[in-house]
Parts: C-alpha cells; sequence; structure tokens
C-alpha cells in the first residue's frame, strides 16, 4: 500500500522525489519501533537527529539559519508518509508546521540565529504551550502570566495537553503580560522559555486514549526568569500571532487526519478479502461493499480538496475559514473512516493487537486538538 496510486496535482517532481526519502525513514527508523515507543509513552530523543539529517525536519527555514528554505509541500508530504505508514505519533509536525514559523515570522535576528538551525538538525525540540487546566480553546482565558522585573519576565502558571512535553528543550509560552488591558486578548505575549530555567517543572507524561508514543505533558512555572528578549516578537501582539498562524496548523492535521484514513480503508479491503464469515470473504457481502464504496467516494472528495488546500496554502492563499473547515472536514472524515472499517473487522477490531484499533483510539483527538470542531464551527459561520 502506498499513496502512490494517486493523481498529486499540487506537488511536482522534486516534491515526489523527497516523499521517497521520508517514506523510507518511516519504513526503517518508525514503524519497526512502534510497538516499544507506544509502550514507552515517548519516542526517543536520537530519532529527531537522524529526521534532521535527511531534511525531514522544518523544511520550510531558510539556508541562511541552517535549512532547506523550501515551500510547505515538503512539510505536507512529510505529514502524509508517516500518517499513512505509521501510527506513530512522533511530534515532528508540532516542530516543522508550527512552532518553526512562528520564529521564521517574528524570531528576532539573534532567536533565529540560536533556535532554527538547531530544531532543523534536530538537536532541540521544541513546544507550544497554550492550553491550561480550564481554558481549553478559549486562549483569551489564560491565566499564566509574564510580569516585568527589570530586564525580565517572571513567568508563573501551569499549562497542560502539551505535545513534546517530556522531550521539549523550547517551549514557547503563550502568557498575560498586561493583565488589566481590554480587550483580553491584547494583553497576551508568546515568550520563549528554555527547559534549563529555574522554576519551570515538567509534570505526568499524561496517561492518553491514543497516540500512546506522544509525549503529552503537563508544565508547571514557578516565578520563572527570562530575559525580556525571550518575548517573540512584539509584546502584546502575541494572540493575533497565533490566530495569523493556526491555519497552517490546522492544515497540517487536516493533512494527517486525510492520510490516516487512507490507511484505515487501504488495510480494511485487505482484511475483509482475507477474512472469511459464512463460507465466503467477508468483502463479498454486500453490506461491506457498499460501505466501502461509501468511503471510498468520500477519500477520493477528500483528496480533492486536500490539494486544493494545499496548493493554496503554498501560494499563500489559504484563508483561516478555508484551514478552519479543512480541519473541520477531514477529521470528521478521519472519525467515520475508522469507526466504520472497525465495524468491518468485527470483534477483531475492538483488539489492540490489530492495527485498526490503534487508529480508531488515535482519530478520536483529531477532532480537539487544534480546534475543537464546534470550535471550527463557530469560526466558519462567524463568516457567513
Amino acid at each position: 500500500m502506498s499513496l502512490d496510486s494517486l493523481s498529486r496535482s499540487c506537488y511536482t517532481e522534486d516534491h515526489e522525489a523527497f516523499r521517497d526519502t521520508v517514506r523510507r525513514f518511516v519504513a526503517e527508523q518508525l514503524e519497526p519501533n512502534a510497538a516499544k515507543w507506544d509502550e514507552d509513552g515517548i519516542v526517543p530523543r536520537d530519532v529527531w537527529p537522524k529526521a534532521g539529517e535527511l531534511g525531514l525536519l522544518c523544511p520550510t527555514v531558510p539556508e541562511a539559519y541552517g535549512g532547506l528554505g523550501l515551500d510547505f509541500g515538503y512539510n505536507a508530504i512529510v505529514d502524509e508518509e508517516i500518517g499513512y505508514g505509521t501510527d506513530v505519533a512522533t511530534g515532528f509536525s508540532l516542530q516543522s508546521d508550527i512552532v518553526a514559523n512562528y520564529i521564521i515570522q517574528y524570531g528576532s535576528e539573534e532567536q533565529k540565529q540560536t533556535w532554527l538551525p538547531r530544531m532543523v538538525s534536530g538537536e532541540v525540540i521544541t513546544a507550544i504551550a497554550m492550553t491550561e487546566p480550564g481554558t481549553g480553546s478559549d486562549l483569551q482565558g489564560l491565566r499564566t502570566t509574564a510580569k516585568k522585573d527589570g530586564n525580565h519576565y517572571v513567568i508563573n502558571g501551569s499549562k497542560t495537553y502539551i505535545t513534546n512535553g517530556q522531550n521539549a528543550d523550547l517551549i514557547l509560552v503563550c502568557a498575560k503580560t498586561d493583565t488589566e488591558v481590554q480587550p483580553a486578548w491584547k494583553g497576551v505575549s508568546i515568550i520563549l522559555v528554555e527547559a534549563s530555567r529555574d522554576g519551570f517543572k515538567r509534570g505526568r507524561n499524561l496517561d492518553k486514549v491514543g497516540l500512546d508514543a506522544a509525549d503529552t505533558s503537563e508544565m508547571f512555572f514557578e516565578d520563572v526568569r527570562v530575559p525580556i528578549t525571550n518575548c517573540l516578537g512584539e509584546e502584546g501582539r502575541g494572540f493575533i500571532y497565533l490566530m495569523s498562524e493556526l491555519p497552517q496548523e490546522r492544515l497540517g492535521i487536516a493533512i494527517s487526519a486525510q492520510t490516516a484514513a487512507q490507511r484505515a480503508f487501504d488495510m480494511t479491503v485487505d482484511f475483509v478479502r482475507e477474512r472469511k464469515a459464512f463460507g465466503q470473504p467477508v468483502l463479498d457481502f454486500q453490506n461491506t461493499r457498499f460501505v466501502l464504496a461509501d468511503l471510498k467516494a468520500k477519500l477520493q472528495v477528500g483528496w480533492a480538496h486536500l490539494d486544493w488546500c494545499i496548493a493554496r496554502h503554498i501560494k499563500h492563499e489559504l484563508t483561516p475559514v478555508e484551514a478552519s473547515g479543512a480541519k473541520l472536514w477531514h477529521t470528521e472524515l478521519q472519525g467515520d473512516v475508522v469507526d466504520k472499517c472497525l465495524q468491518l473487522h468485527g470483534g477483531a477490531g475492538f483488539m489492540n493487537e490489530y492495527p485498526i484499533a490503534k487508529q480508531w483510539r488515535g482519530a478520536r483527538v483529531t477532532r480537539i486538538f487544534g480546534g475543537t470542531s464546534e470550535i471550527m464551527k463557530e469560526l466558519i459561520g462567524r463568516s457567513l
């Protein structure tokens, strides 16, 4: 099984040549270790430099900062091949699709020189700390504060559900630098916090329903002092930066959801061809064929839409509303596909030894992180 049978209008020959490199990495480095990393609850740090050496991390980083200076299509291919080739939640997309762009777009020259080359190489692993206990998708309701004390910020607060939380060397912390200004979003800033800072503590590696290898964690900040120069961009503009960069994050989630759905579908077709019931392959039953035919048609539409989104984003034309629509549609599609595919597995589908069970568990969160499906609908609705 592979994605080669798809005719992709958004990619060039160079993109597809890069795909071969990513596919080999997934097959040789990720998939053979999936079970162990799931059991450990974390992808080991030594995998990151291996990905960096092949150019799989942060391909859009300019050459001046150690990157390849490529377009987002290369990020998309990494997301696709990992999503299709394995169920391992590496955390690479968080670094490449999200954090790198914040530093490229808003970082000072010193911040870019300090962090981007090491992010590209895999020497440094990053996280972004938005979510807090009790706030969820409400970024204006942040309680973490960064108060000025001379030429430093003093950060206090807690974060939760943070991807790469155990491995992260650098955390982009969303905090209130002004707790009085109205509306509240004007007081939000993004502060770079090194994990080595006194007062920073990692909490639990959280026990999740799925994505077992992802080190999703709590974080605590108790009088953590960082220089004011660690502010990303301008103070008080953090919320604007977040809103500006969310489209790429949501597109990345849509890409991973579509490819994971295709993986589940293809595996299920293979399964029902081989599995017999009442003396015949399960695929020979009309209901099986009709369910799979419906899913195949939806996946076909999904790929066409995804290619449209990727092509628009490469040209910097994808709007926040369009990205919200992509995130909503493709994650809901993923949920529908994996649920129906699990059903076609029968009792085997409920056994963790079968890949579909893991895919079903992992799919559930995509309708939550990066903005819930309900928030996506609200954002789309406001544009009407």
